[in-house]
């Protein structure tokens, strides 16, 4: 643990990762993990590949509107959102990438509000790095800027940017990245403005504002599902607190974004794409995509289907299935039939608001070389893979707060 509390006095140098441990545990691991060139390529195509299949997605409902409300049920405010957006979704994504016997398998695209991206890039920084080895992280800050001064330019705003990072101020783990899109941004000569929907209005030029400073760029960190109306999706829940949509930011927000007035990263198109019955259309409607997308679907995509197909035959797989509501994320709202008993699986799906989960085929992750399963999360920033996010943890464990934090890195070519 000697070794470990220097490893953390290292992190916390850093200014931004300042939390090593995690309810006295320690979140990240030290010793890194190193991955051959073609597994990372391979990583990065499933991702990639993956990516693109959203998009076809995003053009596909985009040209059939009713399918917002048919196939992925989304709320009034939530359509208003895709409406506003369509078919923009994509800035940045991070798609978790599992290996298996058969090759890699996404499981999700998180396409709305990825986090991590602050321990991934610092975490790596903060590591020797390996002899005959790559940082995969190492452009990250570079691509990311880029990718939000090319939105910028959507609204005609070229040259300095002021920039605001709009996120929710009362979660705490958003804060690392949050402070290091604020280093990046601020390193390119952009000014900065924190602040949350509460502190969104509108500038007489059309511009979105925070705290009164209009802004060219908003780079979102608040879930377009907490902008909208905030709905339970089980029977037997608590109503959500804050149900109301967040109507007055919202609207400004839109309007800048509608107007090209503020470009907004991640666009509120994403509200749709985040949604995992988008899952369920790639294998449904897999006759829509074009025939790469199809081959991208059947080789990384496990078999997805919409919880009300196939309920009453679930009863008895507990073994076969996952069960993921349509906007949970970081492991909430997920059911892995393995990973429970057979009364937690059956009150699961007793009182799941089917038209709001999926059902996704299990898939054995392969164990890396300690014996512990590894959750690569690729991010990819302007659909071009930029970043690694490696999640370690024990095997019949699903990704979640227990998890640690790796530093990660890549064999070069001739070091292989």
């Amino acid at each position: 643990m000697n070794g470990y509390a220097e490893f953390g006095t290292r992190l916390q140098a850093t200014g931004v990762l300042t939390d090593p441990w995690l309810h006295g545990a320690p979140r990240f691991a030290e010793q890194p993990l190193v991955l051959a060139a073609d597994r990372h390529r391979e990583l990065c195509a499933a991702a990639a590949g993956i990516a693109r299949v959203h998009d076809e997605l995003a053009r596909i409902v985009a040209a059939e509107p009713e399918l917002a409300d048919s196939w992925f049920g989304l709320t009034p405010w939530q359509r208003g959102m895709w409406q506003c957006s369509a078919p923009d979704w994509h800035g940045i994504a991070r798609a978790d990438v599992f290996f298996t016997a058969t090759g890699a398998k996404v499981c999700e695209l998180n396409s709305d509000t990825p986090s991590g991206e602050a321990e991934a890039v610092l975490l790596n920084a903060a590591t020797t790095t390996p002899t005959g080895t790559r940082d995969p992280n190492a452009g990250f800050a570079t691509h990311f800027t880029a990718m939000v001064e090319t939105w910028a330019r959507t609204c005609g705003h070229d040259g300095p940017l002021t920039v605001g990072l709009l996120y929710p101020t009362e979660v705490t783990e958003d804060l690392s990245m949050v402070a290091v899109y604020r280093r990046w941004l601020t390193a390119r000569g952009h000014r900065i403005v924190l602040g949350s929907p509460y502190n969104v209005g509108l500038a007489d030029d059309g511009r979105a504002c925070l705290f009164d400073t209009p802004c060219d760029v908003i780079v979102r960190h608040y879930k377009s599902d907490w902008f909208g109306e905030r709905l339970v999706v089980a029977d037997d829940d608590e109503p959500c607190l804050d149900r109301e949509p967040l109507r007055a930011p919202l609207l400004r927000l839109l309007a800048a974004a509608v107007e090209r007035r503020t470009a907004i990263v991640n666009p509120f198109g994403a509200v749709l794409t985040q949604n995992k019955r988008a899952l369920a259309f790639c294998h449904e409607q897999i006759h829509r995509f074009p025939a790469a997308a199809q081959t991208a679907i059947r080789r990384w995509l496990p078999v997805t289907t919409r919880l009300e197909n196939v309920r009453d035959e679930l009863w008895d797989q507990p073994d076969r299935w996952v069960l993921k509501s349509d906007y949970g994320c970081e492991g909430d709202e997920v059911v892995v039939g393995r990973h429970v008993d057979r009364a937690t699986w059956h009150a699961a799906l007793a009182h799941a608001i089917t038209r709001r989960w999926i059902a996704q085929e299990y898939f054995e992750a392969q164990p890396d070389a300690g014996g512990q399963v590894v959750n690569h999360g690729v991010y990819l920033i302007g659909g071009v893979p930029a970043g690694l996010l490696a999640r370690v943890h024990e095997v019949g464990t699903p990704t979640g707060p227990s998890s640690r934090i790796a530093p990660v890195f890549v064999r070069t070519e001739e070091s292989q």
